[in-house]
């Protein structure tokens, strides 16, 4: 948009829904407020709470309008989740949560009804990870939800909805293991069909583009001009991603960090990817099959850590590596490259300090990280994004255990809201664009690289 100085951003996260102000001429968030993502345990079942979700979006942008007036309005939220929404625009159904378990009730009917990953890149998920697995068990167990729903809304795009009226599709958020995209054809997938939702999936539109103006209460509610332009929105990894995908070459690939690690890889090495590892193709703002792979990082740190302090000494690492105190997988065993594994120590880990603790985990999302890049053929430099960008123990390993250089994007240049600003400042947003500079990580001590070895060979062997 031109002329457009501050951008506001709707971040729904599976763990904080937050509201940004990013100043588009130099790519900063200049306001910032959040709130935590509840999820709310029914009837009917496990749900966002999208009603709390938006009386805390309007007043959040009233509150940074007043110190940022807000040009334009953009969208980011997490994958695995979609709405169904009546002919009156109010929700058919709450939005479930997608760690609710309970469509594997389901899972041998919904397998023998979904598209192979040959069609769609998606691999079979546990839980509601798959929005086609959650939409099967939806109908199922609500028989009248399919004829109350008028029209099926990607994540993002329902929250643009909210503000503008206007409905829409975005092949970022479909192609996030839904079931529901064919990456390849560029299409819907054949489960649509099978699931009753033809002709009742939204209009496609790209993720740049603008599809409306506010809703008059929304501008009253908000404060906010009611000719604020507002944009299409993306998929939250593929937010990070596209300020890479802009202003790059290939080969590369990025590491977005948050309750989920997922790695991108761009331009790499053609590799069979694992469905049975959490291995994916997503697909980016563009429109364009990208090798990926996950696993619940974040939530993992948060198990091992719990309330102890995410801090170390010098003394602490050179424990670990001497003592070779190692967690292996799966602290979340319900996806990642090595799902269904009991995580354990090497030690007993009940003497551990909360520095070793804390090297011990950092180096062990260290290494699933990657494999997780070996899994999709990554290749070239690694670009960590998120809060393990500031974790030292993290990134130490991760170079060790790649053999790959490791840069440290500045918070200010990339990241889900920066990512989701790009699509307002579409005329700054081309490809080739000069790259921010960024902190290199060049350290690669030789008995990080021993520990890596060893921890490799231990998990490959057990």
């Amino acid at each position: 948009m031109r002329g457009a100085r501050h951008a506001g951003i709707l971040d729904i996260g599976k763990t904080n829904v937050k509201v940004a102000v990013v100043d588009l001429e130099t790519d900063r968030e200049v306001g910032v407020l959040t709130c935590p993502n509840v999820v709310l345990p029914g009837p009917p079942y496990p749900h966002f709470d999208t009603a709390a979700h938006w009386d805390f979006i309007c007043n959040a942008l009233g509150q940074l309008n007043e110190a940022h007036p807000i040009d334009a309005l953009s969208v980011t939220a997490h994958g695995a989740s979609g709405v169904l929404l009546t002919a009156s625009g109010d929700l058919a159904a709450p939005v479930i949560d997608y760690e609710f378990t309970g469509p594997d009730d389901l899972a041998s009917e919904y397998e023998a009804l979904r598209p192979g990953f040959a069609e769609t890149g998606s691999p079979r998920l546990g839980m509601g990870l798959n929005v086609g697995a959650q939409l099967f068990w939806q109908f199922r167990s609500d028989p009248g939800l399919l004829e109350r729903t008028d029209v099926f809304l990607t994540y993002p795009q329902y929250w643009a909805f909210r503000l503008t009226g206007v409905k829409a599709n975005e092949v970022s958020s479909l192609g996030c293991h839904t079931d529901l995209w064919d990456p390849h054809e560029n299409r819907y997938s054949t489960l649509v069909g099978k699931l009753g939702l033809s002709g009742k999936m939204a209009r496609l539109r790209p993720a740049n583009d603008c599809l409306g103006t506010l809703e008059p209460d929304v501008s009253k509610r908000t404060g906010l001009p009611p000719r604020t332009p507002v944009y299409c929105g993306i998929h939250d990894s593929n937010a990070s991603l596209l300020p890479h995908l802009l202003k790059r070459d290939a080969p590369f690939s990025v590491v977005s960090t948050g309750t989920w690690v997922i790695a991108f890889s761009i331009g790499g090495h053609r590799v069979k990817l694992d469905p049975g590892r959490d291995t994916l193709m997503n697909v980016n703002a563009f429109g364009d099959a990208v090798p990926s792979a996950r696993f619940m990082g974040g939530r993992e740190f948060e198990i091992i850590m719990k309330a102890r302090k995410h801090a170390f000494a010098r003394r602490d690492a050179d424990t670990v590596i001497d003592r070779q105190i190692m967690l292996f997988p799966a602290v979340e065993p319900r996806s990642g490259p090595f799902q269904g594994r009991q995580a354990h120590w090497s030690v007993e880990d009940s003497g551990l300090s909360d520095g070793e603790r804390f090297v011990a985990v950092s180096y062990y999302l260290a290494l699933v990280t990657a494999e997780m890049l070996t899994m999709i053929g990554a290749d070239g430099l690694i670009i960590v994004e998120g809060p393990f960008a500031q974790n030292e123990c993290f990134l130490a390993m991760l170079q060790a255990a790649s053999g790959r250089r490791v840069e440290v994007q500045g918070a200010a240049a990339t990241g889900t809201a920066i990512g989701a600003a790009m699509l307002v400042s579409g005329a700054r947003s081309e490809r080739g664009a000069p790259a921010h500079r960024a902190k290199a990580y060049t350290v690669c001590e030789p008995s990080l690289k021993t520990y890596a070895e060893a921890w490799q060979d231990l998990v490959r062997n057990t």
